[in-house]
Formats: structure tokens, C-alpha cells, sequence
């Protein structure tokens, strides 16, 4: 071990032992095990297992409620004699977006969800919430957990595979704790694994507002070797092994990198603290996804790795909605226009009260005017080529040079336009190009440009108040 290696160890050691004396009373972490299902028109929820996990509650027992209203779903912790709120979180699902798509309208699917809650001292009930159009919550599921109960896991095996301190800044309940996953690395490719994870932290706290907020963060690695280099890509032929499952093509997507199989994603995390999860892919190949208090996925190995880390971790973190509407997703359209949660889009029916508004400078039109024609018609050819690169399986550096031509493209179409840098309501987001509006012209959650707008900004140091606080000074 290096000199450096070792001190920065002992440092870790340090910061370990004084998270234990300071939070000596930190619960222990319960994990509900169930499967959610259904489809385009019902869903169900039955419970599969309660699991104690082998490390202590991460985060502060003092930030137990969730005041931001993000995600479609919210699980509450309630006393079971008294109704008592003891835990909130907003979330979101792979099963909330899968009933959207058309496969949903012919079959049935099941899906494997979590929820993670500091364990309490007495039985609980375990609530499941789901918004409607209106925004509102209402139970969609309850299951009494004691968690004392003969049947609940308490032991499990250990992992072949220890966590890497990555950016340690204190102890686990004053920080947010994030954890990057690896699937697709070989044994052989533990390093490479390691320097992926470094350098892409280093990118996240690059970015506003991750950046002033980068010391209430700690981030760790963890990675379970796969027999192959690369995560499967079906769509091509590609069938690879590995634990978490990840692979591309999901809902018919190509570029949309996601693990179906949540059992094996929480039984490897669980064994490093953790409040977020952003999984690396050993891939070349443009990919990515992210559900809001899930996880987020990214390929390492593309050149635009760093914008995909911070734009699906943008998802994964504080539910910001895309902003894109021009590329194919496997979505059906809305119906109607039901003004969404997440804090970056709107349906713009009360101008007056838009949620963004303490940005919106006074004399901004809203809707505000962008040259949305030419856009429009720059980004069908853009697409079309695109998609022609992709059925051709030509090489991905011919598609990365695709993507910085387009964002060069429209950085220039934008330049110099009335309000290319105020905060007003533009229309064309949320997938759709009317009815929804985006808080400016352009953002990370728009297009693979560099910066959070001031209103994402907001959104994502909503959820870092949320586990770590106000701005240390």
C-alpha cells in the first residue's frame, strides 16, 4: 500500500469511528421486499420478504419527513396503533413508467420494488401512495411490518467485494450518501472500474449546484466482477451475464440502460451506505436511464459519459423531469395536459402563479418566444440520421460526432435570441412538443449542454437540504 493510499485509509478509518461515536444510537435499515403489477389499467402489490440490512441507517433521524412532493409514489411509515407519520419519502418506479408504454395496454407485468426506512421500535404500517390528476396522494397499498417478526431476514451472506471511499466528507447521517455501482467489469477491469468512478464524481462536482454542495456529499464504488466485459444490448445480439442485470434496450429503447432485477441490485447495495444509486455500465455504447429514488444508469465508456452521469442522476436525485421532445421515447402521449410534479416542467394553466415564478423576470412573456420552427426542423433531420447510424450499427464515434454537431447546431440556431438566457415558459417539453413548457431555452435536461438552469438547480438542492441540510458555511 502507498504512502498516500494508506493515509488516505486512516483518514477514512477516522471519519468511521467518529460517525460511530457520534451516531452511536443509529437505527438499524429495514428493507420491504414486494412486487408491483399489473398494467395499463390496474395495478396490485403483494409483499415478498422484510429484511433487516447488514448496515445501520445511513441517514439523519432528525430529517425523517419529506416535504417536497416529488414523485408519483410515496411510501409512509406510520405507528401502527396510532397513525403516527414517522417516515416519508417521495419515489417513483419502473412499473409507473412502464404502464405508459403500449405493451401495457395488451399484458401484464410484475416488477420487484423496495423501500428502505430506519427501523422503528415498535410495529409499523408500511404505506404505499400514489398520486392522482389532481396531484394528490392516496393509499394504494398497506402492509403491517413488526419487524421483530420470525420471518424477517436478519442475516444474510457476505459480499465478495468491499466498497471504495471515493469522496468522504463526514459521517454517513450528515451527508448525503451516494453509491456508484459497476456491472459489466471483469476481475481485470477493477481499476479501470475505480478510475471510472473517480473521474465522473469529479465531473458531477463540477456542475451547479453539486459543486458549492460537494461537502455534503460522500460517495462510495462498489462493483461485483461479471465473466464479460459489457452489459447485454439485445438489440444486437449481445447477451451478457452480470449481477445487477443492467442492460440497454429497455421498453424498446436502444438507448435506455436499466436493471429489471431489483432483488440483486439492493442485496449487492446494501452492503455499503447508501441513499442514491448511479450504476456504470462497462459500455462505448450512448446509454442511460433514471427513475427518481431508484437509480440512475450510465454508460462509462461513451464520450458523453459525463453529461449522461449528471443528466440521469438529475432524474435519480430530484425527479427533474426531461425537457427533450423531439427524440423517440417508448411512451404513449397524455390525454390531457395534467400539470406534472416534477419541478422543471409545467402545463403553464395559471401564468400568473407558474411554479418557477420567483425567477421569471418581470415583462417576460409567458409563453415565452424561441425559434421553435426552425428547431423543430433542424432536429427531424438530425433524428433521421440518427436513426440511420443506429440501424446501420456504424461506429459509435460516428454517432458521437453526431452529438456534438446537433448541440453546436443549436447553440448557434439559439444564440443572440430574446430571451436566450431568461427564465420564463418555453413551450416543447416532457416528451411532448405542446402543452408543456420548460423554464428556458435551453438546459442539461434539454439537450447535452453543461448546465443546470436556475430552476433545476432549485429542484436538486430541494433533495440535498432534504438529507444534508442548509449550505455549510
Amino acid at each position: 500500500m502507498t504512502r498516500f493510499a494508506f493515509r488516505f485509509l486512516a483518514a477514512v478509518l477516522a471519519l468511521a469511528a467518529a460517525a460511530a461515536s457520534a451516531h452511536a444510537a443509529q437505527p438499524a435499515t429495514v428493507r420491504v421486499d414486494y412486487a408491483h403489477s399489473g398494467n395499463a389499467l390496474n395495478e396490485h402489490y403483494a409483499l415478498a420478504r422484510v429484511v433487516i440490512e447488514p448496515l445501520p441507517w445511513p441517514g439523519n433521524t432528525a430529517r425523517q419527513l419529506d416535504a417536497t412532493d416529488r414523485g408519483q409514489n410515496r411510501v409512509e411509515v406510520v405507528d401502527a396503533k396510532t397513525g403516527d407519520l414517522l417516515y416519508s419519502r417521495g419515489f417513483s418506479t419502473i412499473f409507473g413508467e412502464w404502464r405508459t408504454t403500449d405493451e401495457a395496454n395488451k399484458i401484464s407485468r410484475s416488477f420487484e420494488e423496495s423501500v428502505r426506512f430506519p427501523k422503528p421500535d415498535r410495529p409499523v404500517r408500511v404505506r404505499i401512495l400514489k398520486r392522482d390528476e389532481r396531484n394528490g396522494f392516496s393509499v394504494a397499498w398497506s402492509v403491517d411490518v413488526d419487524t421483530e417478526a420470525q420471518d424477517v431476514v436478519k442475516q444474510q451472506p457476505a459480499l465478495p467485494a468491499k466498497p471504495i471511499p471515493i469522496h468522504v466528507s463526514g459521517p454517513s447521517p450528515d451527508k448525503v450518501d451516494l453509491l456508484i455501482m459497476g456491472d459489466g467489469y471483469t476481475a481485470a477491469d477493477m481499476k479501470k472500474f475505480e478510475a471510472d468512478a473517480r473521474r465522473l464524481t469529479r465531473h458531477l462536482f463540477t456542475v451547479s449546484p453539486f459543486r458549492e454542495r460537494a461537502k455534503d456529499f460522500n460517495v462510495w464504488a462498489l462493483a461485483v466482477p461479471t465473466g464479460e466485459s459489457g452489459i447485454s444490448r439485445p438489440s444486437t445480439g449481445v447477451h451478457h451475464a452480470s449481477p445487477l442485470g443492467t442492460r440497454y434496450d429497455i421498453f424498446g429503447s436502444e438507448r435506455y440502460v436499466l436493471t429489471l432485477d431489483n432483488r440483486a441490485l439492493r442485496e449487492i447495495a446494501q452492503h455499503a451506505p447508501y441513499e442514491f444509486i448511479e450504476i456504470l455500465v462497462n459500455n462505448e455504447t450512448y446509454g442511460g436511464g433514471g427513475i427518481f429514488g431508484q437509480f440512475s444508469t450510465a454508460a462509462a465508456g461513451n464520450a458523453w459519459a459525463n453529461y449522461l452521469f449528471v443528466h440521469e442522476f438529475g432524474h435519480h436525485f430530484a425527479g427533474l423531469a426531461d425537457e427533450y421532445y423531439t427524440s423517440p421515447v417508448a411512451y404513449a402521449a397524455a390525454s390531457t395536459r395534467v400539470e406534472p410534479w416534477e419541478p422543471n416542467v409545467t402545463a403553464l394553466r395559471d401564468a400568473a402563479s407558474i411554479k418557477w415564478k420567483r425567477h421569471v423576470k418581470a415583462g417576460t412573456p409567458l409563453p415565452t418566444p424561441w425559434p421553435k420552427a426552425e428547431y423543430e426542423e433542424a432536429s427531424r433531420a438530425y433524428q433521421k440520421k440518427r436513426a440511420a447510424l443506429r440501424a446501420a450499427n456504424r461506429p459509435e464515434s460516428e454517432m458521437n460526432a453526431l452529438f456534438r454537431e446537433d448541440l453546436r447546431a443549436t447553440e448557434a440556431l439559439f444564440a443572440g435570441k430574446p430571451h436566450r438566457h431568461d427564465v420564463g415558459a418555453f413551450e416543447g417539453a416532457n416528451y411532448e412538443a405542446s402543452g408543456y413548457y420548460r423554464p428556458t431555452m435551453q438546459c442539461l435536461m434539454f439537450d447535452r449542454s453543461e448546465a443546470f438552469c436556475p430552476v433545476c438547480q432549485d429542484g436538486i438542492t430541494d433533495i440535498i437540504d432534504l438529507y444534508a441540510g442548509p449550505a455549510r458555511q
